[in-house]
């Protein structure tokens, strides 16, 4: 009977280090987080598939899809796949590339929003607060308080995180088989779809410029009033819409739809369509 494969503490602790200090490794606006991820499940997959390169290979292309969320949160989702990685090498067949990524692009989304509010919009600005109290006077102690209390609370609590993950990964294939599974991965991702559509409209807006005017140059049809009255934010909802059916239909990458907005951008500008109310 062939031994059950089980990730050293050596290779488990280098693979948070690897996240820890190189989530943003590569980091580019169309693969975000993605080869931070690989650099972390290397040496998972180095020592589960040792002396099998056709394995390790297969296994790393696993990982190459796209991967962004809150990277102090985050670590929760390699120690995740990591246990799951793990369950994998040990021949569990119902984990598979489709069930990895699954459930790293369900997590990632609500994670990203979780970790945006408590630790950029919360954590950080307390730190800051107290480091900015301490500093009165021109003290570099609240410059020094900083640096140590952000970096403790990042490795410590990312480390936790990291960990626990892995331990719910090595549990988590039970609840991924079967409709208990299928239930928890659809309500994962509707929660990411709620995060996403939360996120585009508090910090996406566009907005027309476009209007008739009279003879005496008066305006007597603001198009964005217009649109306003019938459908608040609705050339915003079209974008966000349009970029999604680029994205996910037309298998455009994200990129090329920046640059398209950037075209798009440009020439309603030139047309009078958008103001970007510049002053020169």
């Amino acid at each position: 009977m062939t031994e059950a494969k089980k990730l050293s503490k050596k290779a488990l602790t280098k693979s948070f280090h690897n996240w820890y200090y190189g989530n943003l490794t590569c980091f580019s606006q169309e693969h975000m987080q993605t080869f931070g991820y690989l650099c972390s499940m290397l040496p998972l997959v180095e020592e589960l598939y040792e002396g099998d390169e056709d394995k390790k290979a297969s296994a790393m292309n696993t990982y190459t899809a796209f991967f962004n969320t809150e990277p102090q949160l985050g670590a929760v989702v390699i120690g995740i796949t990591a246990g799951l990685e793990e369950a994998r090498a040990n021949g569990q067949e119902d984990v598979d590339d489709e069930t990895i990524n699954g459930l790293r692009a369900g997590l990632m989304g609500p994670i990203a929003g979780i970790g945006d509010s408590l630790v950029v919009g919360t954590v950080i600005p307390i730190l800051l607060g107290i480091a900015m109290g301490m500093s009165a006077g021109g003290s570099p102690i609240g410059a020094i308080f900083y640096i140590i209390a952000w970096n403790l609370f990042a490795y410590f609590g990312m480390r936790l995180l990291y960990f626990k993950g892995y331990e719910l990964g090595t549990k988590a294939v039970e609840f991924l088989i079967g409709d208990i599974g299928e239930a928890i991965r659809e309500s994962v991702t509707t929660l990411g779809g709620i995060v996403i559509g939360a996120v585009s409209a508090t910090w996406v807006s566009v907005k027309t410029s476009f209007q008739l005017v009279n003879e005496s140059g008066e305006a007597y049809m603001v198009l964005q009033e217009k649109l306003d009255s019938v459908f608040p934010g609705l050339l915003t909802a079209c974008f966000v819409i349009l970029c999604w059916w680029l994205m996910a239909k037309k298998k455009m990458s994200p990129l090329k739809v920046m640059l398209l907005l950037v075209v798009i951008a440009f020439i309603g500008v030139l047309v009078g369509f958008f103001n970007p109310n510049l002053t020169y």
